[in-house]
């Protein structure tokens, strides 16, 4: 504990807060599985959804990013995902928090590599993703078990390698949360209580979820206030419920700028907002006084969004977000808090 008090852990080592500068604290820069997020394409597109990637089908492939196997294997993109760090880092970011946990195809050695070639600060994560990622060996573990991995995971390293995770998450729930979840969520907790480490949440698709995942980490020990809770741009639309959860102490994440589609396909009912939208529940959050517990990121995990394809990019916040926001009342200072101050003070071990 005492070597990681009051530092951040990245793929290369620790590192003191104040070298992170701008940070997304939630991306994918390598493999993502498809078996959870895969849905077959609408009748009439199947030829389309079989090769996306030309001109005359971006706008399809952007309503429809998860209706192509080929779109979701970010893994095969390694060479572009560097050209976009480098490009993140020339646009002023200093730091990328990888949340691909167990489950969805963690590449630790990737990460690493990335960091060097690079020169952005990576941060990987521990633990486990949703339950449908879950092995039947994950399943039959004890909380206590769970809970010895996710902290070798940080202490020692992940995945056979001697790489270490700076962050535990994203841990992935499912609405409702199941049994194998529940017991993630409470070794998460206990690993936090005894490594004084931050947390990042990925809740299930419902207005109710996040608050349901705060009361089991509280009731396990964990430390709401070390704690994202991500993807609040696609679960809380009422701005009294939003206060409410609020008032539990997590950072609120919003997580998808750049991905504006009529459908969101893994629940019909949520109209996705788009980024003009997201930037007014930041002014919302700001004005009602939580500017010290905003973070944001794009959340990449698909081909489409890359700018080899036509996407928006890691690049994206910095270069048309944050001007944006300026535009639209936000001063230099409580950017700097959301894009710096937060991530640096979240992710620094207590």
């Amino acid at each position: 504990m005492s070597a990681l008090s009051g530092k951040v852990q990245t793929v290369l080592g620790l590192v003191d807060p104040d070298q992170l500068g701008r940070t997304m604290t939630h991306e994918h820069l390598s493999a993502m599985s498809s078996n959870c997020i895969y849905i077959p394409p609408p009748q009439g597109d199947e030829a389309v959804a079989e090769n996306p990637f030309q001109m005359q089908h971006m706008h399809w492939l952007r309503q429809n990013p998860y209706n192509c196997h080929e779109n979701l294997l970010l893994q095969q993109e390694t060479s572009a995902v560097r050209d976009e760090l480098l490009a993140y880092r020339k646009a002023g970011g200093g730091t990328i928090v990888e949340n691909t946990t167990t489950g969805v195809n963690r590449d630790l050695p990737t990460l690493l590599q990335l960091a060097k070639d690079t020169g952005v600060h990576i941060i990987a994560g521990a633990g486990y993703y949703v339950d449908c990622t879950h092995t039947e060996a994950t399943k039959k573990m004890s909380v206590e078990q769970l809970t010895d991995i996710i902290i070798s995971e940080v202490l020692h390293g992940a995945d056979g390698t001697d790489i270490r995770c700076g962050v535990i998450g994203e841990i992935g729930t499912s609405w409702p949360i199941t049994e194998s979840e529940t017991k993630v969520l409470r070794a998460t907790a206990h690993a936090q209580a005894q490594l004084g480490c931050p947390v990042i949440i990925h809740p299930g698709r419902s207005a109710d979820a996040p608050a349901e995942v705060v009361r089991i980490l509280q009731e396990a020990g964990g430390d709401i206030g070390k704690t994202v809770m991500s993807h609040l741009d696609r679960t809380i639309f009422e701005e009294g419920d939003l206060l409410e959860f609020a008032k539990l102490g997590s950072y609120l994440e919003y997580d998808l700028f750049g991905t504006e589609m009529l459908n969101y396909p893994f629940n019909l009912d949520i109209d996705m907002p788009s980024d003009s939208q997201r930037v007014k529940a930041l002014g919302f959050l700001v004005k009602e006084g939580y500017e010290d517990k905003i973070v944001i990121a794009h959340d990449i995990h698909t081909k489409n969004r890359l700018t080899k394809y036509g996407g928006h990019g890691y690049s994206h916040i910095l270069k048309n977000i944050v001007p944006k926001m300026l535009m639209r009342g936000f001063s230099q200072h409580q950017v700097d808090k959301i894009l710096i101050d937060n991530p640096k003070r979240w992710l620094t071990f207590k």
